[in-house]
């Protein structure tokens, strides 16, 4: 039976305000990837196929676990995330409405960035929401096809646009989730009866120990 394992990837360079800046993992974020690296093995997961986004901290997240062949991963764009820091610029462009310094503020400008994006209110956004909708449906079902347990780094949006489709939720609890997808977590699906179905959501088995409870992070 097939299962497949979506992974964020881990902490990135939180003090970012572009896509560039922020596409690189701090280092906080490369250990979470490494201790997750040595949680699979210590369980002895075997995973028949790994792929990642193209993204640099999806690369740098899978090579920290330990799944960075070249022969063994399939990067594959389609698990990029959608290019949040882009978006909130036409935002304050166009709207007026600026991007947070606060963990606060950002949990209150996600929803309305998001709510703008799919109302069509951002000109020149990089993909509609459709779109980053579309591709992840595609993605899912063909690495659903797969014989054997895949694993997939990516990143938070994706893993909440994953959890939208599977358990259909509206707008307000995809922001949601969204906002709760911790660095380095697991959510895991398998088919059923030609469907996905949820059987994990934002396990952080490898920092769930007094040591570790400062690295669980969700920026």
């Amino acid at each position: 039976m097939s299962q497949i394992v979506l992974v964020r990837h881990g902490q990135a360079n939180t003090g970012a305000r572009d896509e560039a800046d922020y596409d690189r993992l701090s280092d906080l974020g490369h250990k979470q990837s490494q201790w997750l690296g040595a949680h699979f093995r210590d369980k002895g997961d075997v995973f028949a196929h790994v792929w990642t986004g193209t993204l640099r901290r999806h690369v740098e997240t899978a090579e920290g676990i330990g799944a960075s062949t070249p022969a063994h991963v399939t990067r594959d764009p389609r698990l990029n995330e959608l290019e949040y820091f882009t978006m909130s610029q036409l935002l304050a462009e166009q709207h007026d409405i600026h991007l947070p310094t606060t963990r606060e503020g950002f949990v209150r400008h996600l929803p309305t960035l998001f709510q703008y994006w799919e109302d069509g209110k951002l000109e020149g956004a990089p993909e509609d929401f459709d779109h980053f909708e579309s591709r992840v449906r595609d993605v899912m079902e063909e690495v659903t096809a797969l014989n054997g347990r895949s694993l997939l780094v990516t990143s938070g949006g994706l893993i909440g646009m994953a959890m939208r489709l599977t358990l259909r939720l509206d707008m307000a609890a995809f922001c949601n989730i969204c906002l709760s997808i911790q660095n380095t977590s697991l959510s895991s699906w398998l088919p059923l009866e030609g469907h996905l179905a949820l059987t994990q959501f934002n396990a952080l088995p490898h920092l769930d120990t007094p040591d570790r409870l400062f690295a669980q992070t969700h920026i």
